[in-house]
């Protein structure tokens, strides 16, 4: 059995520029601040995080991405565009990672303090794969060992993995399962969203910045939009759709038989 005690711990950002919905989101500004660098510096103030990793691609259209995370010093690694589960087994592989947070780009207000309390879990459970559910849109990271990682790309049978990848863990019967469950769910906090996928999610997000700054958790977001909550006009609708997109590019869940009985 795995001793975890001893992981390590990394935190996987999967980032591209070439988006249909607002392109170039990672590196849009606010304040002059590269939206994905408010993301970094929340990861980076917990001290159970070995390893924070920029996972993009190997398109041209990525290098400035790249040059930006040179200069910072940030960890990145390149790999397929479509298929984000291998491009997280590369990125394991080469970082040495035993247990792996994702924690979408798209994702600018992760509370540390959730990240931490999944590796809590990990190390209680030893399960393959962890999930967030109940929490509101944008605040839901999930997490894997990188032995279940190796078992879903060896069984899946699709190349195109970008969409719904979650449910590669959730599906296959092999994968031993963890919830993590947001204790404060009601009316509001179903109804919210706190993610970066269009225009309108980065002019709240500047205005949630301008008045938080980046050193603010959940609830501290939560208690900020029930005392604004004009602000909600801004991204009213966009849920729709989203799903809509989803569902229109949502990946094949469907795996080699002898990997899965």
């Amino acid at each position: 059995m795995t001793n975890t005690n001893l992981i390590n711990c990394d935190v996987f950002i999967p980032v591209r520029l070439d988006n249909k919905r607002l392109p170039g989101k990672a590196l849009k500004k606010i304040n002059d601040v590269p939206i994905i660098f408010y993301l970094i510096k929340r990861l980076q103030s917990s001290s159970m995080i070995r390893n924070i990793v920029v996972c993009t691609t190997i398109n041209k259209s990525d290098d400035i991405l790249i040059q930006f995370l040179e200069k910072e010093k940030i960890k990145f690694f390149r790999g397929e565009e479509k298929d984000i589960l291998m491009r997280f087994l590369g990125a394991a592989k080469k970082f040495d990672s035993d247990f792996i947070i994702n924690v979408d780009g798209d994702d600018i207000y992760s509370d540390p303090d959730y990240i931490e309390k999944i590796i809590l879990e990990y190390k209680k459970t030893h399960a393959d794969y962890i999930d967030m559910e109940k929490f509101p849109f944008g605040f839901r990271s999930v997490a894997f060992s990188k032995d279940a990682l190796i078992k879903i790309c060896n069984s899946k049978v699709t190349d195109d993995t970008e969409t719904g990848y979650r449910d590669f863990f959730k599906k296959n019967p092999l994968i031993s399962q963890h919830i993590i469950e947001y204790e404060h769910e009601n009316d509001f906090t179903k109804n919210l969203r706190f993610t970066l996928d269009y225009q309108e999610d980065l002019e709240l997000a500047e205005k949630i910045i301008k008045k938080l700054g980046n050193d603010f958790h959940l609830d501290d977001l939560i208690m900020f939009l029930k005392n604004n909550p004009k602000l909600l006009e801004i991204t009213q609708g966009l849920e729709e759709k989203w799903w809509k997109h989803y569902n229109q590019n949502l990946a094949t869940f469907s795996f080699k038989q002898d990997n899965v009985n």
